[in-house]
């Protein structure tokens, strides 16, 4: 059997990750391999088996001592060969000495425990239609909030600093993000882009269940009528599962949201959406 090598993605080969996320039926983004790069340009991972991909990981290695595993893909015809567990093991080392999170498939929680991981809790991908609704008058365009602004918002609900990735999603090709201001303050932002199926909102995060109703329904108003559109909410804020289902989306799977080190002290009931399930 030959003998797999495992190196840092190119920018040219992300895409051909993206693409086996598409076939696992995970529904990325139509632009999303330009920001995943951006977040951390050495950490995604690609398996080559005589010079040929067959198998990607990302160990995204964000400051404050956080990383996040995501984009575990093997080839089908290539599983059950051991190459998963080295492309795993490649990962975790190179996050040796961080606090990592995950979101994983529930059915591989007891194979992540075996590595160190724990539940923390569990983030649901919801699924609706767009309804043709005037969009909120109050909202402002996210690319005219100062970045700093944004950068010290998203720290509130985000376990790192990640302000390069927060400059490329903002600025994603397709898509569209709206924030909330008050008395020069940040009170919440939301970001909408195209997938390959229909629209996925991600992040969602707001000071109140009415701002975040108010975002929700500023970035989906555009949208053709009848649209699908995604949000991935984590169970743990109530008042997020609530707004879900007071727009008549149904639970399409789940993943378990688990760390290595301690559970993150984060506004978790700001959070109304997550950013990606690739990302955190």
């Amino acid at each position: 059997m030959s003998s797999l090598t495992i190196r840092p993605m190119s920018r040219d080969e992300i895409p051909w990750a993206i693409e086996q996320a598409a076939r696992e039926g995970w529904n990325p983004g139509l632009h999303d391999a330009v920001c995943f790069y951006q977040a951390n340009p050495e950490g995604f991972l690609i398996g080559l088996l005589d010079g040929l991909p067959i198998g990607c990981i990302s160990a995204v290695a964000y400051p404050e001592n956080f990383g996040f595993i995501g984009l575990y893909i093997v080839l089908p015809e290539q599983r059950g060969r051991g190459y998963g567990i080295q492309l795993w093991q490649a990962a975790m080392r190179r996050l040796a000495g961080y606090n990592v999170g995950l979101d994983g498939v529930v059915a591989q929680q007891a194979n992540y425990g075996k590595s160190g991981f724990r539940l923390a809790y569990r983030n649901i991908r919801y699924e609706g239609i767009s309804a043709n609704m005037p969009p909120p008058a109050s909202l402002h365009p996210l690319h005219q909030i100062a970045p700093e602004l944004l950068a010290a918002y998203d720290r509130q609900v985000f376990p790192a600093s990640r302000p390069d990735f927060l400059r490329a999603w903002v600025g994603l090709a397709g898509s569209r993000g709206l924030a909330c201001m008050a008395h020069g303050a940040l009170q919440g932002y939301g970001v909408i882009r195209p997938c390959r199926q229909g629209y996925k909102i991600g992040p969602l995060f707001a000071d109140t269940p009415a701002l975040a109703e108010s975002i929700y329904a500023g970035l989906t108003a555009p949208l053709p009528d009848g649209s699908p559109v995604f949000l991935d909410v984590p169970e743990n804020n109530p008042a997020a599962l609530a707004l879900a289902e007071s727009r008549a989306m149904t639970r399409v799977f789940e993943t378990a949201r688990m760390y290595t080190g301690a559970f993150p002290a984060l506004a978790l009931e700001k959070q109304f959406g997550i950013t990606s399930f690739e990302l955190g």
